[in-house]
């Protein structure tokens, strides 16, 4: 009796301990065989030789896979195969998105399948950022699951758009304890629709007026449903975007700030919160990115919680347009002039002539500096790949000047004169970040085909990056912690309990690709450039991209909230 029962034990203590690539469990016939990968499973682990078995969407089978058989055989001898990367911070659809246009609602091929997504490895895309969503969500929904989707898609409900909802455009004050609650209400609709929690863009208008303790209480409405909050906040350096020396008053939040505002609504609310696409904005904030590592990891180790997102680049604004000059220099709807015209006439005048070149000064400063702020369209072609220092240096004028200059002498009705981009990050500051095990992997990145013109190359090359710039070539994090940083990471924080690793019962979001070539192609000069290096991109069990080829096909799905998501109507 005691011999049966030490048998038993033993028996299934070597079953715990066992490598998962030792145990077959399901023999087949298999809809999908994955056979001779190296499996990096998600969680951070080594590599391990392994098979995987597909049957009806799900992986079934993770091992030695000896004799089995099956529909499609897939080939990963001398490739890696790891989950689905799943992108928390995605515009492949928001609020802002023209239905037919740079977004997944839309009957084309082209950009439903969504290519520049899932070319990079991408399976899940978090859509409806920076507090913008359509309304209703169950609308949103409907058309997605209507038409088909390359990806799957997780909807947000944006802070912002039921703020509009609730206060129309009376949104320049906090708002008061009834709006609150009709925020609340408006919030819970669109989780028992199918959001999977509330995205905030504390930084832009209308959310730039909302309370700490406003948005904390509508983020309450997240916790009976399992909902996330993923906030832009209110700054990503010294300052806000809108912040002006000229027409602001000093002492506006700093990142600081922003973060602590962020794990305080997590404190608050009890939800799980975000700070995203985190950064330290502006060459005279580098190196702050430990303060804000500080804090989140100390708030964190207190029970909250708290993580981070980022793209893994040293420059921010989707289509590298940076205007060194503030609007109200350059496109006041009062003047019937173009930016070059309305520029004359404030240097003209001595005393907008000193507000404008502060605020100019100011924004080279937070836009990296002059030597960091590169021109890559302009009427002079000589002047296109240079620095504003070095044209300036050239011109032998100071850099404020330079920028005065371009508008005046360039596109008349373009402001700035042309099209520049601020390398605002300093590469230390991302690598600090890359490292922290609470920092998932994301893009900011939407919908874009070549037609399209300037993008970030993040649109493209977010997911390859990571593992090739961060993890290989600068060692910022191992190769494991890079996929797990757009693996199960992200599944974690967006509760989704069935992907994000390679584990039995999971849905079969793979992609296999090639260690040694793996790599983002797409460059500032030319940003419409696919990866390199992955082979295969495969979700819930079928073929988004074989053997190197965009197939735009449709296999993605909508995934709504595990505790609400009615059914669409």
């Amino acid at each position: 009796m005691q011999r049966t029962a030490l048998t038993a034990i033993l028996a299934f203590t070597i079953s715990l301990v066992t490598p998962l690539a030792a145990r077959a469990q399901d023999t087949g016939p298999f809809d999908m065989l994955v056979l001779g990968g190296r499996v990096l499973d998600g969680t951070g682990n080594p590599w391990f030789r392994a098979d995987i078995g597909v049957r009806d969407g799900r992986i079934v089978a993770v091992g030695m896979l000896d004799n089995a058989t099956a529909d499609r055989v897939v080939d990963a001898t001398g490739r890696y195969v790891s989950p689905g990367f799943i992108d928390i911070h995605s515009h492949a659809d928001d609020g802002s998105a023209r239905i037919g246009g740079s977004t997944i609602r839309t009957d084309s091929i082209h950009r439903k399948s969504a290519p520049n997504v899932v070319s990079q490895g991408v399976t899940t895309v978090v859509v409806n950022h920076d507090g913008r969503s359509p309304w209703p969500i169950r609308d949103q929904r409907s058309i997605l699951e209507r038409q088909g989707v390359g990806p799957n898609v997780m909807l947000m409900v944006g802070h912002g758009t039921v703020r509009r909802e609730v206060m129309g455009d009376d949104v320049q004050r906090p708002a008061t304890d009834a709006e609150v609650h009709e925020m609340q209400m408006l919030v819970r609709q669109a989780l028992e629709e199918g959001a999977v929690g509330m995205s905030a863009g504390l930084e832009y208008v209308p959310g730039r007026w909302s309370t700490t303790e406003e948005v904390a209480r509508v983020a309450e409405e997240l916790v009976a449903f399992d909902g996330v909050y993923i906030s832009h906040e209110r700054s990503e350096g010294a300052d806000p975007m809108w912040f002006w020396p000229s027409q602001d008053e000093p002492g506006p939040p700093t990142l600081q700030d922003a973060v602590m505002e962020t794990i305080e609504i997590g404190r608050h609310s009890g939800a799980r919160v975000v700070a995203s696409h985190i950064k330290a904005k502006g060459a005279h904030f580098w190196g702050s990115s430990g303060s804000a590592i500080q804090l989140i990891q100390r708030a964190r180790d207190e029970g909250v919680r708290v993580w981070a997102d980022q793209y893994p680049y040293a420059t921010s604004g989707s289509d590298g347009n940076t205007r060194l000059i503030p609007a109200w220099a350059t496109s006041s709807r009062d003047v019937d002039a173009s930016p070059a015209e309305q520029l004359r006439m404030v240097v003209a005048d001595a005393e907008r002539n000193a507000m404008v070149r502060r605020d100019i000064e100011h924004e080279i400063r937070r836009r990296g500096g002059a030597d960091r702020v590169v021109i890559f369209e302009y009427p002079r072609e000589e002047w296109v790949g240079k620095s504003l220092r070095e044209v300036a240096d050239e011109r032998g004028v100071d850099p404020v000047q330079m920028a005065i200059d371009l508008q005046l002498e360039g596109d008349p009705d373009r402001r700035g004169g042309g099209r520049l981009r601020g390398f605002s990050m300093s590469e230390i500051d991302v690598e600090n970040y890359a490292a922290q095990p609470w920092v998932a992997t994301a893009s900011d990145g939407g919908i874009a085909v070549e037609s399209d013109g300037s993008v970030h190359p993040r649109y493209y090359g977010t997911f390859p990056r990571k593992i090739r710039h961060y993890a290989m070539t600068a060692g910022a994090l191992s190769v494991e912690a890079a996929i797990r940083s757009q693996t199960s990471l992200p599944a974690r924080i967006m509760g989704l309990q069935d992907r994000g690793e390679i584990r039995v019962g999971h849905w079969a979001d793979l992609v296999v690709f090639d260690m040694e070539t793996i790599a983002d192609e797409a460059t500032f000069f030319e940003p419409h450039q696919h990866a390199s290096g992955i082979d295969h991109v495969i979700v819930n069990g079928e073929f988004a991209v074989e053997d190197g080829e965009i197939l735009f096909s449709l296999p993605g799905r909508v995934i709504p909230s595990r505790r609400g998501g009615r059914p669409a109507s």
